[in-house]
């Protein structure tokens, strides 16, 4: 084969690049019949969701071998979803703030167990201790949005977005007081990651987005993955859907700069998918900080959760099960891997009512009987030594 010159060799690497920003991703060794499968499972349970706009990333063997956009991404203007939409990540954002940490305590710049107030002392003293561990597995006892006095500080801003410094994000909720003495209970907090991006901010001495895109986003070739900010033109940034009366009406552009790493980012599917298979392989953190982020927390009686340190973890049918699920305006999202079978699914959406578990569960059901017809069959299907024939429900 002719060597090609550089300017070629430019050339066809921009049009392989465009190839696969625009269309779907699969992966050789995907069969034609579970690509079929797949794609039936999706759109079944799309119609029965009543979903506008999906895509659908799938890992296996710790390789992103599909994604797939389904639906439409505005329905008004007919703009189908495809690897250019972008949809936000919503709750999925805060194992970005969790790694983040996590990378920093490797580099022994951060330590878990000391209080909050030695890095950000913007924050109130409430009389106990706050730790970041506390934080990341939701025992802080921060407040969330309604199960608890929710008070904002008031005051006046040089700036026109100053939510963007993640410490003066810290007004939106600092001065509310404690649902929980620290460590007791576990209560989600969405609030309790901004002051966890807070801290990652100070003990990085960096921007706390440009540590996510420098430490997480760029290592793992995320090209997409950016703080949603509404002031910003984003081009195929998803419309939103909400139900009124039973219709499917458009959703609102809500302002979430201020709760970036709670729930404040945004990318195309395959960035997410990209995240699912760097969990997996071990290329953020190591294999230590993995086992102790992915071990369940107890709170201070010994009361056993399953919130690990930055992720949602239980065993099913006797592997790891480690997710996050995000649930915000304009959108519904879910990363779910098992990380010793290497596989795993990622659900972006734009239908605010939508529930993207079910969505995974009907694709790995699918699978499931596949691999089972061609097990009755003497066939080999493709997938079945990672484990996708485990017929796990709630995957």
């Amino acid at each position: 084969m002719p060597m090609m010159t550089l300017p070629i060799l430019r050339q066809v690497t921009a049009i392989a690049v465009l190839m696969a920003c625009c269309g779907p991703l699969i992966a050789a060794g995907v069969s034609d019949q579970e690509i079929a499968t797949v794609d039936r499972a999706v759109r079944t349970e799309m119609e029965r969701q009543r979903i506008v706009g999906l895509a659908l990333g799938w890992i296996r063997g710790g390789e992103v071998v599909y994604t797939k956009g389904f639906g439409l991404e505005d329905r008004d203007r007919q703009i189908p979803v495809s690897e250019q939409t972008l949809f936000r990540w919503a709750s999925v954002s805060k194992p970005l703030t969790a790694l983040a940490a996590w990378q920093l305590v490797e580099k022994k710049r951060l330590n878990l167990d000391a209080d909050v107030r030695q890095l950000v002392p913007e924050f109130p003293d409430k009389g106990v201790k706050i730790t970041a561990r506390q934080l990341m597995c939701h025992q802080g006892g921060i407040v969330h949005y309604t199960n608890g006095k929710l008070i904002r500080t008031r005051r006046n801003y040089r700036s026109t977005h100053p939510f963007e410094d993640c410490v003066l994000a810290l007004d939106t909720f600092r001065e509310s007081p404690l649902v929980a003495p620290p460590g007791t209970r576990f209560s989600y907090s969405t609030h309790g990651y901004i002051l966890l991006s807070a801290v990652v901010q100070r003990a990085g001495r960096q921007k706390f987005a440009d540590q996510v895109a420098e430490r997480i986003a760029r290592p793992l070739g995320m090209t997409t993955l950016q703080p949603d900010y509404q002031w910003k033109t984003l081009p195929h940034r998803a419309i939103g859907y909400r139900l009124r009366d039973n219709r499917v009406v458009e959703s609102t552009n809500t302002d979430v700069s201020w709760k970036l790493g709670g729930g404040g980012f945004v990318s195309n599917i395959r960035d997410m998918a990209l995240l699912a298979s760097g969990l997996i392989n071990g290329r953020l953190v190591s294999a230590d900080t993995r086992t102790r982020m992915w071990t369940p927390q107890t709170t201070a009686s010994g009361k056993a959760t399953k919130v690990g340190l930055g992720f949602f973890v239980e065993q099913q049918n006797g592997t790891l099960k480690v997710s996050h699920n995000g649930s915000q305006e304009k959108t519904r999202t879910r990363l779910v891997i098992y990380p010793r079978r290497k596989h795993g699914l990622v659900v972006m959406c734009n239908s605010e009512y939508a529930n993207p578990g079910r969505v995974t569960t009907a694709v790995y059901q699918a699978l499931a009987e596949l691999a089972g017809n061609g097990k009755k069959r003497g066939a080999t299907v493709s997938g079945r030594a990672t484990g996708t024939g485990t017929g796990a429900g709630g995957n």
